[in-house]
């Protein structure tokens, strides 16, 4: 049967309990808080302890054993919401940590990332300036074809010249989409060393703050 005490009777009956075992036996006491707040202890869980926090004493009444009361299901969910978000910002904080090793050990400055960028922009803007000579070309091929199809207003245009005048056309479209993507490829580009020089900045501001205290 459950005992009810003050906490100043629980060594009382520690003391009461290593009497009656056997000195080769040890006699642990499971104490918990009622629902009235009162201390209750025995030799075994009390049922007043059945679903709540108790502790575990040894005979000399030291605590060697706390054990938490079972969790409602909204603990439970709230526990596996903070445990969810948890991991989500450790992988956040591992993301950015692999990205900064990865800036340092592809950058040895910011002006380094300046020039890195300026030759691969420097590169697309080559091979833009070759696309738009080329659609230039086709454009003066153009209207060539368009001024030699001026002689045949009354007659059919020979399949030969429809064909050059179709092939310019779809040439045409081609190299403005070329055209287009080498744009593209700039600002993105750009926009990439963009970040990656403000994210280059930030780490050595940090450091820079580190450095200072």
């Amino acid at each position: 049967m459950a005992l009810r005490a003050r906490p100043d009777l629980v060594a009382v009956l520690l003391a009461g309990i290593s009497l009656m075992v056997s000195p080769t036996v040890s006699a642990d006491v499971f104490c918990c808080d009622d629902a009235s707040g009162r201390q209750v202890c025995a030799d075994v869980l009390p049922t007043q302890c059945y679903g709540s926090a108790y502790r575990v004493l040894n005979p000399q009444g030291l605590v060697i054993r706390e054990v938490e009361a079972p969790l409602t299901r909204e603990q439970r969910e709230a526990r596996r919401r903070a445990d969810r978000e948890r991991r989500i910002e450790q992988d956040r904080l591992r993301s950015i940590r692999l990205k900064e090793r990865a800036l340092l050990e592809t950058y040895r400055s910011v002006e380094d990332i300046d020039a890195i960028e300026a030759r691969a922009v420097d590169d697309v803007e080559q091979d833009l300036a070759k696309a738009r000579r080329f659609k230039e070309r086709l454009l003066e091929e153009q209207q060539e074809l368009h001024q030699e199809r001026e002689f045949y207003k009354e007659a059919e245009v020979p399949s030969e010249l429809a064909k050059a005048l179709n092939d310019n056309e779809l040439e045409i479209i081609a190299q403005e989409s070329v055209i287009d993507s080498k744009l593209r490829l700039i600002d993105a580009i750009r926009e990439r060393y963009a970040a990656d020089r403000t994210a280059y900045q930030e780490i050595l501001d940090r450091r820079e703050a580190l450095f200072r205290r």
